[in-house]
């Protein structure tokens, strides 16, 4: 019984034991847990986390989609305005047509006015072409009757007058035959000198005619050269109009997306700033980035790009400075982009907080860096002439609310001398 006793005992001090060494593993593997929970949630956080880059780069396409949107507009207006000049020169064409049309029906009178004449000089050609036939053959008869007779003088006629009464009748006898030759001769003579002119009337009329019709077919192939290029101006001004649209409503629907994208990655941030404890707090007023410059080269808003020579919009002002000046941060805040751009060259922009932003562009060198922590007045970097600049300045933007202002709206106490 004893040792049934001692066995017992055995048994229950085995199994108190086991759950205590389970509870400790238990414990130790929790406690693990909670010390990787902090690189855990790290390296999530960091496998999704988002850069002010990332955003800014949204923003910078965004600018450059309204720019196309802007130049597209821009091309809408000038089409609206080809339009209305397409419209004013149609209906100079149409005028056009119409004087046209009323040369044409003009010229049509005149060709129907030279038909009548040529159907009129043919019917005198007719009647001049009979009495020729007709005095000629009576002209032929009195040349055979002369050559029948032969030949006669009138001088023997008159010498054998046997008075002078009979020498008289004799007289006018010769001058009637004479007179009479005469006007078969002149009747012959006028009737072909009338035939030529008919003839000549005739040729010219219809020379006249062919003119007219001429003159017809060039004015109808004006006018349908007219209406073509009426019709090809409008079609093309349409083309281009509807093309514009497309364009423009591509554009429109690619801003919205980069606008949603840019609005998804913003409160993706601000979620992990919560996340990562970080707050950004920041001065009310600004403080000049370059103390003793106040001389602007290029103010904000529309302006003509010094390289390019294109109209656009200055999203910020230009400051001229010595090289190598120092570049101080206008509010305290974080550095979320410290990068080199084609066109900003070497730029920082810092984050002051609920939207409020500052970017400095066209640096030597850069003082700072991505995610760094900076105070009101600190260096941030160097006066340089980089990426598209065409002399050493800063270029100096600020944004309220995500939305580029004015920046020297927020500095209505300095005496900034305007590019003048």
């Amino acid at each position: 019984m004893a040792k049934s006793g001692k066995k017992t005992n055995q048994k229950n001090s085995t199994k108190k034991v086991e759950p205590r060494r389970v509870v400790v593993g238990v414990l130790a593997a929790v406690l693990a847990l909670l010390m990787l929970l902090p690189m855990v949630s790290m390296i999530i956080s960091s496998a999704g986390a988002v850069t002010q880059s990332e955003i800014d780069a949204l923003k910078k396409e965004q600018e450059e989609s309204q720019a196309k949107q802007d130049a597209l507009k821009d091309q809408l207006a000038d089409l609206e305005a080809d339009q209305a000049a397409a419209q004013e020169k149609r209906q100079l064409l149409t005028e056009q047509l119409n004087a046209i049309n009323a040369e044409i029906a003009n010229i049509d009178a005149q060709i129907s006015y030279y038909d009548g004449e040529i159907a009129q000089k043919e019917e005198e050609r007719k009647e001049a072409e009979a009495r020729e036939a007709e005095q000629y053959d009576l002209f032929c008869q009195r040349v055979r009757m002369m050559e029948e007779q032969g030949t006669v003088s009138y001088w023997s006629i008159l010498f054998n007058a046997e008075s002078f009464s009979d020498l008289l009748d004799r007289i006018a006898d010769v001058d009637a035959v004479m007179a009479y030759d005469n006007e078969v001769m002149d009747q012959l003579i006028a009737t072909r000198e009338e035939l030529e002119r008919v003839q000549g009337e005739l040729e010219s009329a219809r020379a006249e005619e062919q003119a007219a019709k001429e003159q017809q077919e060039a004015k109808k192939a004006e006018q349908q050269a007219k209406v073509a290029e009426a019709q090809a101006l409008v079609d093309q001004i349409n083309a281009d109009t509807a093309e514009v649209n497309r364009q423009l409503d591509a554009e429109s629907a690619a801003a919205s997306e980069i606008q949603a994208e840019i609005a998804r990655k913003q409160k993706q941030l601000e979620e992990e700033r919560k996340q990562n404890n970080i707050v950004i707090s920041s001065e009310t007023g600004y403080l000049w980035p370059l103390p003793g410059y106040y001389r602007l080269s290029s103010q904000f808003g529309y302006r003509i790009h010094p390289i390019t020579g294109v109209a656009h919009s200055h999203t910020g002002i230009d400051i001229p400075a010595s090289g190598g000046t120092p570049i101080l941060a206008a509010k305290s805040g974080q550095v979320v982009t410290s990068a080199y751009h084609y066109s900003y060259g070497n730029y920082v922009v810092i984050d002051h907080g609920n939207g409020n932003s500052t970017l400095y562009a066209h640096m030597s060198s850069r003082a700072v860096s991505e995610g760094q922590m900076v105070t009101q007045g600190q260096v941030i970097g160097y006066v340089g002439t980089t990426g598209s600049s065409t002399g050493n300045h800063l270029h100096f933007e600020v944004r309220d609310n995500y939305t580029r202002v004015d920046p020297e709206s927020k500095f209505p106490s300095l005496n900034l001398t305007p590019p003048w």
